[in-house]
């Protein structure tokens, strides 16, 4: 069957984090709750250290629960519902929509500097849209904005047809009705015409899940607890430009 369509992951497909390691990302969230805290104060949310240190206690906690519940569950609690319930439980001034968003936006702007393009990105989607493929980016991540803004900012986001995160799905890979979803979106209806491109689990056993063709992009760096692929029919390639070798 020929391909109509390829749907990417983004971090670690797409795009790298600078020198990426556990640290260099806590620091990134660091700097940026930083930036949402002094917002806070200067629309005197918070208004003395006391308020501050248990501002900052209850988002960690809540945050780090989150997290450990998306993994169990491939539920997604974007970050502007996290500064929400944080505000709420501590008994703080409630906030308009647009104000929990500029918070979320604060809280991954430093994130959004460190994610650089590989080499081969826009070389390869420029070749993929030459053959007049249908092209998607389908990330797990809290902020829907982020993922737009560091398109817009290496000028590949024209390449989209739709960017699709779980922030505003709700659920996360591997889910395969978040990656049905993305078909829809594209204009796909057969995910046997399509490619679904990540670098792990849940890009390979969530596309998979859903009738998609799938390709493991083997990148250089390897994370702690990362889940065992227990498939064999799938693609591997070591450069994301090896994709247009399987097109036809």
């Amino acid at each position: 069957m020929n391909i109509r369509g390829v749907i990417f992951d983004f971090g670690f497909t797409l795009f790298e984090f600078k020198n990426a390691s556990v640290e260099n990302y806590l620091n990134s969230y660091r700097q940026g709750l930083s930036k949402s805290v002094d917002k806070l104060k200067n629309i005197k949310i918070i208004e003395d250290n006391e308020i501050e240190k248990l501002f900052i206690r209850q988002f960690t906690k809540q945050r780090n629960t989150n997290f450990k519940n998306s993994i169990k569950t491939n539920s997604e609690i974007p970050t502007h519902n996290l500064f929400r319930s944080v505000l709420e439980t501590l008994g703080l001034q409630k906030l308009n929509n647009y104000q929990y968003q500029e918070l979320a936006d604060l809280y991954h702007s430093h994130e959004e500097r460190q994610w650089v393009p590989l080499k081969n990105t826009k070389k390869t989607l420029e070749g993929l849209k030459k053959k007049h493929l249908k092209l998607a980016v389908l990330s797990n991540h809290p902020n829907h904005n982020s993922i737009e803004n560091i398109l817009k900012k290496y000028n590949v986001l024209s390449f989209f047809d739709t960017i699709v995160t779980s922030a505003k799905f709700g659920t996360r890979k591997p889910d395969p009705e978040i990656f049905l979803h993305t078909l829809d979106n594209m204009g796909v209806k057969d995910p046997r015409a399509c490619f679904m491109i990540g670098d792990e689990y849940g890009d390979i056993i969530g596309g998979h899940r859903a009738g998609l063709k799938t390709i493991l992009y083997k990148r250089r760096i390897k994370f702690p607890f990362e889940r065992e692929i227990s498939l064999t029919d799938y693609i591997q390639i070591n450069d994301i430009s090896e994709i247009l070798n399987h097109i036809i």
